[in-house]
């Protein structure tokens, strides 16, 4: 099997040996070259052609970011970011997964992290599944287009034969339930951007991210959105046309408040490997029986949403989404939730917003 060539970048030289290190000891990966800032990341991975790049987000003359816009634009390549957990750092790491990066690791104790070992599978982990990511996929990411749908559009009208054999959503209240992992952050920009302010229900999201990122996310997307993107916090009634983003470390559950829904936040095991769970978001908000469901599973690793898309579908009125394959940068979920045979329609990503306004009103 060939290896994996990766370009290893970092200003510190005791990380760039301790990372180069890390990966020598797995016989997958090779590494071709390293590189001490910014400048000379973009002219090795040129002359190296690296099949992945790790990279730094805080570095002197070219920085992580304005890095990786560069060889995005001249050379996409898949790129996992390293990141401190400060709050500029959280924020640096969400502008380079919106610029193209395919995941990120986040170092234990800053900059210089003497304890990068805690982290040491998780980083042979990405590399790996970023080697797997298609340069197409990248490129394509990097051609679309965001256009946000106008508010008041009649969608009752659109003439949509893919639900011809569906009886319309009859229940009045409605909720957009959205599961995504490796590569969400994007996808996420992508969907949440393009939805109309006077959206006709809430929509609960979970990302798998750990804490200090998802606030740097939310803030992110409002400043983007023409809806309100927040950070779910415990207790607080669920509102329409409010984006609601499972804080890292939180399972996100819906509970009722009297006549409304509110959002808990549950430190239960992790689910799956994970904590948010999609599965459980998705199995909470399936015991709302007088709720209509939007179901979407997008881009990440592994099955998590499936389970909890077949008790959506088993037990309520619910119309259900998985990104297609062509935009997808990890079809693992999405792969997941096809195969239960719980989808109704498989779709590029930038078509994801447009079908959820669809299924709202057909």
């Amino acid at each position: 099997m060939d290896r994996i060539n990766v370009l290893v970048v970092d200003d510190s030289a005791f990380m760039r040996k301790l990372i180069t290190n890390f990966l020598e000891e797995d016989s997958r990966f090779h590494i071709v070259g390293t590189a001490r800032n910014g400048q000379d990341a973009v002219k090795k991975v040129l002359e190296l052609k690296p099949d992945v790049v790790t990279l730094d987000v805080e570095m002197p003359i070219l920085n992580g970011l304005q890095a990786l816009k560069e060889i995005m634009k001249i050379k996409p390549v898949p790129v996992v970011m390293l990141s401190s957990t400060t709050k500029e750092g959280a924020e640096n790491t969400i502008l380079a997964m919106q610029y193209g990066a395919v995941d990120f690791v986040e170092k234990p104790s800053g900059a210089i992290s003497l304890d990068l070992h805690k982290v040491k599978e998780e980083i042979k982990d990405k590399v790996y599944h970023a080697s797997t990511v298609k340069k197409a996929k990248l490129n394509r990411m990097n051609e679309m287009k965001i256009t946000t749908i106008p508010n008041g559009n009649d969608y009752s009208k659109i003439n949509n034969n893919e639900f011809f054999d569906k009886k319309p959503l009859n229940l009045s209240k409605k909720v957009i339930c959205i599961g995504t992992s490796t590569g969400g952050p994007r996808a996420l920009q992508q969907v949440i951007t393009r939805l109309p302010k006077d959206i006709d229900a809430p929509i609960l999201v979970v990302q798998h991210m750990p804490a200090g990122f998802t606030k740097s996310l939310a803030s992110r997307l409002d400043s983007l959105s023409q809806i309100e993107v927040k950070e779910a916090e415990d207790g607080e009634i669920i509102k329409k046309g409010i984006a609601y983003i499972a804080p890292g470390g939180y399972h996100f559950l819906v509970k009722r408040i009297g006549t409304s829904l509110a959002v808990s936040l549950d430190l239960s095991p992790p689910k799956n490997g994970h904590r948010p769970s999609v599965d459980l978001l998705f199995d909470s908000v399936s015991q709302l029986s007088d709720y209509a469901k939007v179901a979407v599973i997008m881009t990440g690793m592994g099955s998590d949403g499936t389970d909890g898309l077949v008790k959506l579908k088993n037990t309520g009125e619910v119309r259900s989404i998985a990104e297609s394959e062509e935009t997808s940068i990890v079809y693992g979920m999405p792969k997941a939730a096809v195969a239960s045979n719980k989808v109704d329609s498989i779709v590029r990503l930038d078509e994801i917003a447009e079908q959820i306004m669809k299924m709202l009103h057909t």
